[in-house]
């Protein structure tokens, strides 16, 4: 039977397996919405289910680490979509292990020793995001509990050589469009800003890492850092008018 991993305000995602007992698939399920009209809610659903499933199935052919569409339903009641099981675990809960570990080791951020695994997975973020900026689709709700690491090959066979090592997969696009537009990109990497100095105090400097590899991943990504100091610029404005 499908195992309920998480349950969000619009959704509830499943661990279940596709075709064979062999193969795990994730199963997003929108449950109806009692209070919405059924017509409306119907072809919301409809919408955000086709419109997520477009968006992956892009990345997917165009190179963004995403997982793979298996199957959708959007005229059920509720509706669902099943997708590829991404092994690993996401990067907030690896993030705060090693943060933890430096603490208990007596080391601060500004301590350089035994950095380089961290600083490398914050420039596989900035990549990651990078690549799919590139191919003209924003995240929508980039947090650090929406970007997957995923052990390698190797290390999925059971030897583990370190918890930070492996690529990234971005998840859950719910929220995502198509857009190219430097505005749209700025305010999803400043989302991303955000819920690290949130998630993880005091990983300013990490997050510096991230936005270097993004501006060398493609080549529109200098002018969506450059529009990126106008919308921190913004964001205070409206922290200091509460």
């Amino acid at each position: 039977p499908p195992q309920l991993i998480t349950q969000g305000a619009e959704a509830l995602l499943y661990k279940s397996t596709y075709l064979l007992p062999t193969i795990p698939c994730a199963l997003k399920h929108r449950p109806a919405k009692p209070y919405r009209h059924p017509i409306l809610d119907a072809r919301l659903t409809k919408h955000r289910i086709l419109s997520e499933a477009r968006v992956l199935a892009k990345c997917r052919r165009d190179g963004v680490p995403v997982p793979a569409v298996y199957a959708l339903d959007a005229e059920l009641k509720g509706g669902w979509i099943a997708m590829e099981w991404v092994e690993g675990e996401v990067v907030r809960v690896a993030l705060n292990r090693w943060l933890k570990r430096r603490k208990v080791e007596g080391k601060t951020l500004d301590d350089k020793e035994g950095q380089e695994k961290v600083l490398r997975l914050m420039r596989m973020v900035g990549t990651a995001v990078g690549t799919m900026h590139s191919v003209g689709v924003v995240h929508g709700d980039l947090t650090t509990s929406n970007l997957m690491l995923r052990p390698t090959a190797q290390e999925a066979n059971g030897s583990v050589v370190d918890a930070l090592d492996g690529e990234i997969v971005l998840i859950d696009f719910g929220l995502a469009s198509q857009s190219t537009q430097d505005e749209d990109r700025a305010v999803d990497l400043y989302v991303l800003e955000r819920a690290f100095g949130s998630t993880h105090p005091g990983t300013e400097e990490l997050f510096g890492e991230v936005l270097t590899a993004y501006g060398e991943s493609f080549k529109g990504a200098k002018g969506t850092l450059k529009k990126l100091e106008d919308v921190r610029m913004r964001g205070r404005k409206r922290s200091m008018l509460g």
